[in-house]
Formats: C-alpha cells, sequence, structure tokens
C-alpha cells in the first residue's frame, strides 16, 4: 500500500510483520508504526474513503487476509461488536500517537530511543538467560524516523547505550543486556 493511494482494501496481518512510514517532501522516511499479526492496517481510508494517509511496507515474510474495504464497511455495520473493537482499537492508536508527541518534546533522542527499544522488545524480544534478543528488520535509518531524530543523534544513542553495556547490535540486530536501564532512559 502506498501514501496517497484511492482505498480498495484492508489487511489482516495474520504473521510476519509491516512498516507503516510516511514520507516527507525532502524524501525522509518517518516510520509510525510497526505492525504484526493479528492487527489491521489500511483500515482509516477505508473507513473515511480518503486516500491512504501512510505506506505498508513488509519487515519480513508476510501473510494477510484481504479484505475489500466495501466488504470492510459492510460488515461493520452488519457487526456493531466488531465496529466497537476497532473503535477501541483506533483510540489506543491516537493515544499512543500522543504519547509519541510528548516524547518529541519531553525528552532527547537518547530517551526517545530507549522508548522504541523497550516496545520493540516487549513486543517482539525473546528471552535467552539475562539477554532479550531483538531480531527486527528495521535500520538505523528507520530507527531515526521511528523517534524523529536525525540519524547521527540515533547512532550516538546507540553508542552511549552500548558503551553503558545496557544493549549489544548487530545488523538489523538488538541483544538487550540491561532493560531495566534502558526503561529508566525512557522514563
Amino acid at each position: 500500500m502506498h501514501e496517497g493511494q484511492i482505498p480498495d482494501r484492508v489487511l489482516l496481518v495474520r504473521s510476519g510483520r509491516v512498516k507503516i512510514y510516511s514520507t516527507t517532501t525532502s524524501g525522509k522516511e518517518v516510520v509510525l508504526a510497526v505492525r504484526g499479526a493479528g492487527e489491521l492496517v489500511g483500515e482509516l481510508s477505508a473507513l473515511d474513503e480518503q486516500p491512504r494517509s501512510a505506506s505498508i511496507v513488509a519487515l519480513d515474510r508476510v501473510e494477510v487476509v484481504v479484505l475489500p474495504s466495501g466488504e470492510f464497511r459492510s460488515f461493520l455495520l452488519e457487526h456493531p461488536r466488531v465496529a466497537l473493537a476497532l473503535l477501541g482499537m483506533l483510540s489506543r492508536r491516537l493515544r499512543d500517537a500522543d504519547a509519541k508527541r510528548v516524547e518529541y518534546s519531553a525528552l532527547s533522542t537518547l530517551g526517545r530511543v530507549a522508548v522504541r527499544i523497550v516496545e520493540i522488545t516487549e513486543q517482539w524480544g525473546e528471552t535467552q538467560g539475562d539477554v532479550i534478543h531483538v531480531d527486527l528488520p528495521i535500520s538505523q535509518e528507520d530507527l531515526a524516523g521511528w523517534t524523529g531524530s536525525s540519524l547521527e543523534s540515533v547512532g550516538r544513542a546507540l553508542q552511549t547505550m552500548r558503551g553503558l553495556g545496557w544493549i549489544e547490535t548487530r545488523r538489523r540486530q538488538i541483544r538487550v543486556l540491561d532493560l531495566g536501564a534502558i526503561r529508566g532512559a525512557a522514563e
């Protein structure tokens, strides 16, 4: 799905992860969210019938259920409990967007990167002994767009966390060594 497209479908992610992003006029990608199994994408455009506000790209192998927009809206009309559940999901996403706006003004780049690391660790981390492994195929550039920071600032924040012994990084992989310290930086 691409920003500006006329809506024609909603996707229910069955497996895998997708990155939702918007592109600035200067060509910079701003990551809005990463969604995984059990989550809907493309629902806003299906609801308001406006062009897509963001693009969606698979981060790894993804399996989805495709629902044409008209069928999606009809299903919601026929199943008010599902419509209420959708409203709950949209409310949580709006609250998350509000929290991110507060982060941008209240936290340093280190704090914003810490918040994203806590978020991805809680969602996709796998504990192995005292270490939490996170395999999420996003780049430092993606992380910069996700935190509203420059690539250089994100690089410095990650270097600081590595130097403090909080994380180890590899290409598109983070090993969290001290989640408590990262949580502290995120507050």
